[in-house]
């Protein structure tokens, strides 16, 4: 079984900063994409961000403000939020295709998912 733990939620003031971090631990044989996904309510879950061995892909809306990277050694995804606004506010989730030591397929896994709230 693998389990994603994210952390690194909290509230801000409109403009400040956080970083998520979502570590994949588990019997891993290899992760392909991994991403960050937020649901606002009343809304439904939107991309954000993902991360594949080669390429970033963002949504419109974070373009230029967040930035995903990972840390293959670690299993370990981050998410820079940088100049965040009021509409940033979500319960983010962390994503992962993983294939593990017994089941030799990608499989996608979420975390439980962090609160970031931020104020104006």
């Amino acid at each position: 079984q693998v389990q994603l733990t994210e952390s690194g939620g909290g509230s801000v003031q409109a403009g400040g900063s956080l970083r998520l971090s979502c570590a994949a631990s588990g019997r891993i044989f290899s992760i392909n994409h991994m991403g960050w996904y937020r649901q606002a309510p009343g809304k439904e879950r939107e991309l954000v961000a993902i991360i594949t061995s080669g390429s970033t892909h963002y949504a419109d809306s974070v373009k230029g403000r967040f930035t995903i990277s990972r840390d293959n050694a670690k299993n370990t995804l981050y998410l820079q939020m940088n100049s965040l606004k009021p509409e940033d506010t979500a319960v983010y989730y962390c994503n992962a295709e993983v294939a593990t030591m017994t089941q030799r397929r990608f499989i996608h896994y979420w975390g439980q998912g962090t609160q970031v709230t931020v104020s104006s």
